[in-house]
């Protein structure tokens, strides 16, 4: 990443699941709103402001706990992978143990029936001829041959065969650990969307009215951010084909535009950017639904990692991952088809579709859509990252 980006808030991780430091938020809004609830009219109740930020928080808390189930249902699914392989390799492994030992178990048997070992001067005078004193000799080494490679077959088998088994527990061992971790995750996120529409459940009809009406000038703003930033772009495009027309290219690393600092994505990109927009705006109206891939319902990071895989790119699962997933551009020159991160944690993420806008899936309750990237604000924006 580029060095202007925040580091991630203490006390989280990606790999292994940490009770975020916020995780007491939701209790105290849910005990003051409970509080207020039942408060007689002179009393102090939270503004519809404090409410939403207080919602915000719990759902912003939940995609965050989305993106670490995310991580780890991957890793539990890789390791399950892992785990049933390396059972599969001591099954056969025991089965090859259990041949060498079943050979070995003939040769012992043989000896038991002929007496254990090289004939003994009793055993040669046995022997009517010459030819059959030679002939006993002769199998007897040759046997005592095969015995010998049994013998090392056998230990190496046996070798071979623990040291899968250990691996195999070290394995499940892990599984269970990561297992542990999924389980963690799915209660947080289920109990951060429990507390926001317990918040939500506890306004009157005339607060949610008036909630819905910050909501829409929040959206007007964010708008009018996006349509700047359309005019922005369309202004250093400009700037980039008159100063080719005038020096047939040179204008190239000058810096005139602004564009030296990150090139113009090239045609390649723009086919695969179209691809994966395509597949995108397909999925619009389509619900959100935490852990989600589709087809019938995606989460931010889901959405993202399933448009561009119909491009032809492969991108990791979460939003952690899939911000290194690429290269980082400047807001002033995202092109469509870039991943649009959100928030210092980055929880959040959407593709961008051109004149400020992006398609993603928000949150809960919700579904794909076209939105302004200022949705939350300019200070909500991590970064843009070009994925291929």
């Amino acid at each position: 990443m580029a060095s202007h980006r925040k580091s991630r808030t203490p006390g989280t991780r990606v790999a292994g699941i940490r009770t975020p430091a916020l995780a007491t938020a939701a209790l105290t809004s849910v005990a003051l709103l409970s509080q207020t609830a039942n408060a007689s009219p002179g009393e102090d109740r939270p503004s519809l402001e404090e409410v939403e930020k207080k919602v915000g928080d719990l759902y912003r808390q939940a995609e965050s706990a989305t993106e670490k189930y995310n991580a780890a249902k991957e890793k539990t699914t890789k390791q399950r992978k892992r785990v049933d392989t390396l059972l599969d390799d001591v099954a056969k492994r025991t089965q090859k143990l259990n041949d060498a030992r079943s050979e070995l178990g003939s040769y012992a048997a043989a000896q038991y029936r002929t007496g254990a070992g090289m004939p003994d001067t009793a055993t040669f005078l046995l022997a009517e001829t010459p030819q059959d004193i030679f002939d006993q000799r002769q199998v007897l080494d040759r046997m005592t041959g095969r015995q010998k490679a049994a013998v090392d077959d056998y230990v190496t088998q046996q070798t071979e065969t623990m040291k899968k088994r250990q691996e195999a527990t070290e394995s499940l061992r892990t599984l269970t650990e990561t297992q542990g971790d999924l389980k963690t995750a799915k209660a947080t996120v289920q109990k951060k969307l429990a507390d926001a529409r317990e918040l939500l459940s506890q306004l009157t009809a005339e607060e949610k009215a008036r909630l819905a009406a910050i909501e829409k000038r929040k959206q007007e703003e964010a708008a009018r951010k996006a349509a700047e930033l359309a005019r922005q772009q369309a202004e250093q495009e400009q700037a980039r084909e008159e100063a080719a027309q005038q020096g047939g290219g040179a204008s190239e690393g000058s810096g005139s535009t602004g564009s030296a600092e990150t090139p113009p994505a090239d045609s390649s990109y723009g086919t695969k950017a179209e691809k994966a927009l395509a597949f995108a705006r397909a999925q619009i109206g389509k619900p959100y639904v935490w852990g989600a891939t589709g087809p019938g319902s995606y989460d931010c990071s889901g959405l993202t990692q399933a448009a561009w895989k119909a491009a032809g790119v492969s991108l990791p699962r979460t939003t952690y991952d899939q911000v290194n997933a690429g290269t980082t551009v400047p807001v002033s020159q995202a092109q469509p088809g870039d991943l649009v991160f959100f928030y210092d944690d980055v929880t959040h993420v959407g593709i961008y579709i051109g004149n400020g806008m992006m398609i993603h899936a928000p949150k809960p309750g919700t579904y794909v859509r076209e939105e302004s990237i200022y949705y939350d604000g300019d200070s909500a924006i991590h970064s843009i990252v070009r994925p291929a």
